[in-house]
């Protein structure tokens, strides 16, 4: 009876254009339906380029530190690019549609980081083509488009340039630039952000390939002023195959001085350097990425699950920057790309001990911001420094007021400092300490030491806050808060240690008052006036992990057995029950982690690709933010990492009973194997 339901499920799934399950790498839909389709990103850390289930049309294109105010909330946003990829294809002079096509099957490849899409058009040709962000060139894209003529065919393509309606003021350009080889035809454009803060500016050309003999005549169009294309004809004979392909490049304003002649630059650099070269360094700095890697053995789907996540995060952080990801990444506009702590909780932890360098970037991301947090606590009354809940681009708050997580949901400004002591942690890097972290620790340690309320030994209250439970508004003593503040203000006292500077005495005498609360069954108290209502995510937990301030295991595992009975089963975001199981790992309840490990994201996929929502049955993926927290569940929780002041240990933990085997490759700065059986 079970395996006729497995297969019933199965046959569910394949009807409804699921994702094949099984291989590790590539997440394959044999069928593509448009009714229930959320796209899958490829990104480079830079540039993300969202899959839609229309031929030869992406559904967003989203470029990292592109913001801009423009009626969401009278506050920064990210901004849709120009969408370099967009196309049309015509055979024998009519333009293909999606109502056109059959046996369409897409597919990404997460280790060579390629979305391919193919399908049959009628009994002339089958058209393949694959698109990519070049990892090693961060503004730059590439697509690769094969047809197969099934009899003689008439190839008409174009590549069209396309300004998103939120721009204004846009400028078209062509151009060609001769050379005694080849021509290089520019179709460029750019345009002006809403307020007219930024520059946007985008080109693309034709690569073609040397083995089908001379390049085709290529003719510009300008159809409107939002809108031109350059297109060319090739006629392709029965039994034989035509493969061209475009490049472009987007940049604005926040990236370089002259982002218009740049992105015709770094255009015409990807036309030079040819297919083959831009193919080789792409696939080669994702095979040097992959070398940190998860491996699962006795659970394909989890396997492919955990690498989709991997894969995600990898996307969307870019080592030698100094942005951070957004709770959706370079997914789509959600949270309007803002910065939160899902950055410094959630997302970092995994990348810090995967990839130290992406991680690098996301701590330079809040140093370059630490005078707007010194402006902010300024203008609240407070020392130091206070980050703001949702930043963007300068560092200022950007929460929208009807949040009150803006001005109360102080718990961000000590995430930011753990996240600078964990750096230093994982790598033993004391010149970065000295010179980013220290700064950054003492500022927040300043913070807390003013924000506390004076009330006697032990009452060093915390009051008039946004708990991480984001349903506790205008508490005192939330157990996060007043943990993650103790824990802030000891870090910055052993930095201050390391890099020979002076802690303030009164940061660590203001650490062993601040309290937190229990209530009469023993249970760590949420907060001041909790009684036991339902929470939105997670909150006493994270003192088990990761502040370890509960240490004992009898009072971790009578935390989590209260908790876990008070998050409903609708409206949370996924994080909550990654750290059950974590938790529950190291506790060596095996059955307890498998259990919370599923319902941490597999209720929250999206059909075809299973991509992660923030909420069971939510629509707005792609969530990095959970994508983290399991991940995390998975290398501290069954991988049993544990991130020290002396640098990366492993601590004892259990598998699920079916996971034979857990290889974690790559970790750390010296890149060790870890195994748990």
């Amino acid at each position: 009876m079970k395996r006729l339901c497995q297969l019933c499920q199965l046959f569910f799934l394949l009807s409804i254009g699921w994702v094949q399950a099984q291989d590790p790498w590539k997440l394959t839909v044999p069928a593509v339906s448009s009714s229930n389709y959320y796209g899958v990103t490829v990104a480079n850390g830079m540039i993300g380029i969202v899959s839609s289930p229309e031929p030869f049309k992406v559904k967003e294109v989203v470029l990292a530190g592109a913001y801009d105010q423009y009626g969401r909330g009278r506050v920064s946003n990210f901004l849709r690019s120009f969408n370099l990829l967009n196309m049309q294809l015509g055979i024998d002079g009519r333009n293909i549609s999606g109502a056109d096509v059959k046996n369409i099957k897409q597919e990404l490849d997460m280790q060579k980081a390629s979305f391919t899409c193919s399908f049959d058009y009628g009994d002339k040709a089958t058209v393949t083509y694959t698109y990519y962000s070049l990892r090693h060139l961060p503004f730059t894209v590439l697509m690769d488009v094969t047809v197969t003529a099934k009899k003689d065919i008439l190839v008409n393509a174009a590549s069209v340039m396309e300004a998103p309606d939120a721009l204004k003021d846009v400028q078209n350009y062509y151009n060609e630039i001769d050379r005694p080889h080849v021509t290089i035809s520019l179709l460029t454009s750019s345009a002006k952000s809403p307020t007219g803060k930024l520059l946007m500016c985008a080109s693309n050309t034709f690569l073609f390939s040397e083995h089908h003999g001379e390049e085709p005549r290529v003719i510009h169009e300008m159809w409107d002023n939002n809108m031109h294309l350059m297109k060319f004809n090739k006629t392709v004979k029965a039994g034989t195959s035509y493969r061209f392909s475009i490049a472009g490049s987007s940049i604005t304003s926040a990236h370089h001085d002259d982002p218009l002649n740049e992105a015709e630059r770094m255009t015409i650099f990807a036309k030079l350097e040819g297919r083959e070269r831009l193919m080789s360094f792409h696939t080669k700095a994702w095979s040097e990425l992959w070398k940190s890697d998860i491996q699962i053995e006795g659970d394909a789907q989890a396997q492919q699950d955990v690498h989709s996540m991997m894969y995600h995060l990898y996307s969307f952080v870019r080592e030698g920057t100094d942005y951070s990801p957004s709770p959706m990444g370079l997914s789509g506009l959600g949270y309007n790309g803002h910065v939160f702590w899902d950055t410094e909780l959630w997302m970092y932890p995994a990348l810090l001990v995967l990839q130290p360098g992406m991680a690098k970037s996301m701590v330079e991301y809040r140093y370059n911001r630490l005078a707007a947090a010194k402006k902010n606590a300024f203008s609240h009354g407070y020392k130091g420094a206070m980050f703001p809940w949702e930043s963007a681009a300068t560092g200022v708050e950007e929460t929208p007021v009807w949040a009150l997580s803006g001005p109360f949901e102080h718990h961000i400004t000590a995430c930011v400092g753990i996240a600078a002591w964990n750096y230093y942690c994982v790598t033993q890097d004391k010149e970065w300490l000295k010179e980013r972290g220290w700064p950054i620790l003492k500022e927040t340690a300043d913070f807390w030491a003013s924000r506390v309320e004076r009330n006697g030994p032990g009452k060093y209250d915390i009051k008039n806050v946004v708990a991480a439970d984001e349903w506790a508004e205008n508490v005192d003593n939330n157990a996060w808060t007043n943990a993650a503040a103790k824990a802030v203000l000891n870090y910055a006292t052993e930095a201050a240690a390391l890099v020979g500077a002076k802690a303030d005495a009164d940061w660590l005498h203001v650490a062993q008052n601040i309290p937190i609360l229990k209530m009469e069954n023993g249970v760590t108290r949420e907060h001041a006036t909790y009684n036991g209502e339902g929470i939105k995510q997670g909150d006493v937990n994270l003192l088990a992990y990761p502040l370890k301030e509960v240490s004992d295991p009898k009072q971790v595992l009578k935390d989590l057995e209260y908790y876990e009975t008070r998050v409903p089963n609708e409206g949370t975001p996924a994080m909550t029950h990654a750290i059950f199981t974590l938790l529950y790992a190291r506790l060596g309840n095996a059955d307890k982690a498998l259990k919370f490990f599923k319902e941490s994201y597999e209720p929250n996929l999206n059909p075809p690709f299973r991509v992660i929502a923030e909420t069971k049955g939510g629509t707005n993926p792609y969530f990095a933010t959970g994508a983290g927290g399991i991940l995390q569940s998975v290398l501290m929780g069954f991988g049993g990492i544990d991130i020290t002041p002396k640098g990366i240990t492993q601590i004892k933990s259990v598998l699920p009973r079916h996971w034979k085997k857990l290889t974690l490759t790559g970790i750390g700065p010296d890149k060790k194997t870890l195994v748990v059986q």
